[in-house]
């Protein structure tokens, strides 16, 4: 076994079936699992044998700082996270610490994340040149934000929104909606919603974007954005591979 180790390892969107070999290897050998308490839950049936240090919400760095440290005294640490970790994930975080801890090693453990384990349930929305945006502005001014999606707008890119509304940000898919409309996409777009992505009780379907902007959603919920090539082929998002005549 690895001692001095920390795994950051993407869970997947949380079911045991989407689990990587990789990440389920590297939890097998860990001495201790951390993350945030949700995501540890995940995975925790499969290992109730390991130690495990879980927090709350907004504890990401105290989460990093736990793992390194607990790694450094000779320990090997699976820190767990949703999707995959380097895709708004605790691989950055972690990293941008580590060197403050001589001696540990790092290995990233990729996992499926939610644009592609939501595109799977879909059909095949992002089959052509596509952009991945958050919708949270806890850590990326709304200003940003709104820069992405003119711009993916723009550039007619196939868009899977993250984090598209909670109970603070109510009216947010709805600013982000009207900016893609504003910036070019058709009201005609097809769009897809898929909530608990490989959880018990998931759901999938689809709508056009002028349908998007008045429709409720949650941060279970990712949203699916088309180009102007996507289709509702047999109650499947399908975005062709290339544009056909150009």
């Amino acid at each position: 076994m690895n001692h001095n180790l920390v795994y950051v390892v993407g869970l997947g969107p949380g079911d045991a079936q989407l689990l990587t070999a990789q990440a389920r290897a590297a939890l097998q050998s860990a001495e201790v699992l951390c993350g945030y308490t949700v995501y540890v839950e995940l995975v925790r049936p499969l290992f109730p044998e390991k130690e495990v240090y879980a927090t709350g919400m907004t504890r990401e760095i105290d989460r990093c700082r736990w793992a390194l440290e607990t790694a450094q005294r000779g320990k090997t640490v699976a820190l767990v996270c949703s999707g995959d970790a380097g895709v708004y994930g605790m691989a950055s975080p972690l990293l941008e610490l580590a060197a403050q801890y001589p001696g540990v090693q790092v290995e990233i453990v990729p996992g499926l994340t939610a644009a592609l384990s939501g595109a799977a349930v879909l059909g095949a929305p992002l089959a052509h040149d596509f952009c991945v945006i958050s919708l949270s502005d806890r850590l990326t001014p709304w200003a940003v934000i709104e820069k992405r999606l003119a711009c993916a707008a723009a550039g007619d890119f196939c868009v899977a929104l993250y984090n598209p509304s909670s109970k603070g940000r109510a009216d947010y898919l709805k600013k982000a909606v009207q900016i893609l409309l504003s910036g070019g996409k058709a009201p005609e777009t097809v769009c897809g919603l898929v909530r608990n992505i490989g959880r018990e009780g998931q759901t999938a379907r689809l709508l056009t974007l002028a349908e998007l902007e008045n429709t409720a959603v949650d941060m279970f919920t990712t949203v699916f954005i088309g180009n102007d090539a996507t289709r509702n082929l047999g109650g499947k998002m399908v975005t062709p591979r290339g544009y056909h005549g150009v």
